[in-house]
């Protein structure tokens, strides 16, 4: 029996060319969710499913994991059911010597490839950050409106409640003691 296994790494993502793929299988488990997770509840399904002489099916290697290690240890599980694993697009077959090899060999080279990517992402956000470059979402609240909470919070002679000094700024009473924390530590 052909159990076939597809998954997309968000909820954006389509699985259809994947599915396209794995028609010939008996049974398709799918999930959208980071191969870098390592709860993955349909691919655990899809092992749990596999029998003596049943083979997994996938489209790609990095459809099924991200480490090197993590796809030997499903490896390692798949076959002590006494199953094997076939990808598709890269022509393996764990019940072959050659496709062993190969497996092994492709594994190591995604695990390289998604190090790599890493590693100029990290240098990319360095160099961003270097010049000046602001991450994260923008502050909702002015600068004016930030300095104003700060002088409206400081006044010893000020007869208004912070949530009267959020209603007038427009913005929470929350927001009103974090803006003051953190203006007044600068």
């Amino acid at each position: 029996m052909q159990i076939g296994y597809a998954r997309c790494s968000t909820q954006n993502q389509n699985l259809d060319a994947q599915l396209e793929q794995l028609k010939q299988c008996d049974k398709i488990f799918k999930e959208k969710l980071s191969g870098g997770n390592s709860d993955r509840p349909e691919l655990h399904k899809a092992i749990d499913y596999l029998r003596e002489g049943d083979s997994l099916v996938i489209t790609k290697l990095d459809r099924l994991a991200r480490s090197l290690t993590d796809l030997h240890n499903l490896v390692a599980e798949i076959e002590a059911k006494g199953a094997t694993l076939n990808i598709l697009n890269q022509a393996i077959d764990t019940s072959t010597s050659s496709g062993k090899l190969m497996f092994s060999m492709l594994g190591a080279f995604a695990e390289f490839e998604r190090d790599l990517i890493n590693e100029r992402v990290k240098e990319g956000l360095e160099r961003a950050k270097v010049r000046g470059v602001k991450f994260g979402k923008p502050r909702q609240i002015s600068n004016d409106k930030r300095k104003r909470i700060v002088e409206l919070m400081d006044d010893e002679n000020s007869d208004l409640t912070k949530q009267e000094i959020a209603d007038m700024i427009g913005c929470s009473r929350n927001q009103v003691y974090k803006i003051y924390r953190e203006d007044k530590l600068k």
